[in-house]
């Protein structure tokens, strides 16, 4: 590997030892939040350094002491979970407004107002987030953050995460190109074929997605599909 010239350091300390790699940081970011990346597109650099900065690299026999392996991706992992990365501050703003609008589209799509049962908007949201002065960890994870958002939003207006549930019936001309985009849509419950070809259907879905959810529908059974909206719990 090469070092591009889009990178930062990802530090390790242990045993009075330093360990650092070079990697991208968006992936970083990506693979510190908890989702799956690509370890090879992760890395800039298969070198271990105790010094990258110098350019001086960690020896083998104490990457074996320290990590049980001198494998650079095993190492890697190791480094990312348990150490940090040296963003730049414009990195770290540019990765702090995108986990901001991880936790506001996650509480759009997963909320509602309990009084009316509406979907509260992602702008709404928005205003409350700076009116609040609700701050943004930027490991830890968007919905983790989103709970405790709606916990801060709730002393000021109604909100609360919910899911509904929704009875649907498909006639048997859509049932068969329906089914499929059901099983994506939410979480499919429960069907029952009926002998005509039409499929009915009960599906959990974010109470926020109604919406989007019935749209779908309409639009691939022009118009034709029944649904019917219960709150679950």
């Amino acid at each position: 590997m090469t070092p591009s010239h889009e990178y930062v350091i990802a530090r390790y300390e242990s045993g009075g030892s330093r360990f650092e790699i070079l990697v991208n940081p968006d992936l970083a970011f990506k693979f510190k939040s908890g989702e799956k990346v690509d370890m090879d597109e992760l890395l800039v650099s298969d070198t271990v350094y105790k010094d990258a900065r110098k350019g001086l690299k960690a020896s083998p026999e104490v990457l074996r002491k320290v990590f049980g392996t001198d494998d650079i991706s095993t190492i890697a992992k190791k480094i990312l979970e348990a150490g940090e990365l040296q963003l730049t501050a414009a990195q770290r703003r540019k990765m702090l407004e995108a986990k901001k609008r991880q936790i506001i589209n996650y509480i759009a799509r997963n909320a509602i107002d309990p009084k009316t049962k509406l979907p509260i908007p992602a702008t709404r949201i928005e205003n409350l987030f700076e009116e609040l002065r609700i701050s943004v960890d930027l490991y830890k994870s968007a919905e983790a953050q989103a709970i405790e958002a709606v916990k801060k939003i709730s002393r000021v207006m109604p909100i609360k995460l919910a899911k509904v549930l929704l009875l649907v019936k498909i006639p048997p001309e859509y049932s068969g190109r329906v089914y499929g985009e059901l099983t994506r849509l939410g979480n499919l419950k429960k069907t029952d074929w009926k002998n005509d070809g039409s499929l009915v259907a009960e599906l959990e879905i974010p109470a926020g997605a109604q919406a989007e959810v019935m749209n779908r529908l309409n639009k691939l059974t022009k118009g034709r599909a029944y649904v019917d909206v219960k709150m679950v719990g």
